[in-house]
């Protein structure tokens, strides 16, 4: 009889282990969200996600208390026209690699902010990955981006 507890014991830690690992693989670095004009019903956000896994990823959506929605994006110029679409099957992040979410191309748009957002408050938002699953990322709303970007200069 001892033996079924065990298995089972055995399978609940390797499930809990593997969730932990996969959770732990995606790393969020320099995340924030450009201080929207005022009455603006859409904010962007940037952020460079970090790959730590052995396998390849994809950040399939997210979501935030903050807004309707949280999309990622991708604006692109054509004929001087710029467009911002969304991203339609997610954003693949490869095994040990990094992507940057930056103002002048793949982004995160928040979409019908429930409330005006202003410079120095922070912002909790969940991005969801396809093996990492749900990680927990703090932006720092800025009109010029995070303080750790922005280069020292010397008098």
């Amino acid at each position: 009889m001892r033996h079924p507890i065990v298995v089972v014991i055995v399978s609940v830690t390797a499930l809990v282990v593997a969730g932990l690992a996969n959770a732990a693989t995606i790393e969020a670095r320099g995340a924030w969200i450009r201080t929207p004009p005022s009455g603006a019903a859409t904010a962007a956000g940037y952020v460079t996600l970090i790959n730590h896994g052995a396998s390849a990823d994809r950040l399939t959506g997210g979501r935030t208390s903050v807004a309707a929605s949280l999309e990622a994006h991708q604006m692109s110029m054509a004929g001087g026209v710029m467009r911002m679409r969304p991203i339609v099957g997610g954003l693949p992040i490869g095994a040990g690699a990094a992507v940057e979410l930056s103002p002048s191309g793949t982004h995160l748009m928040l979409i019908g902010l429930k409330r005006p957002l202003k410079s120095g408050e922070h912002v909790k938002a969940t991005l969801d990955f396809a093996r990492a699953g749900a990680v927990v990322v703090d932006f720092v709303v800025s009109a010029s981006g995070p303080v750790a970007a922005i280069p020292k200069m010397r008098m």
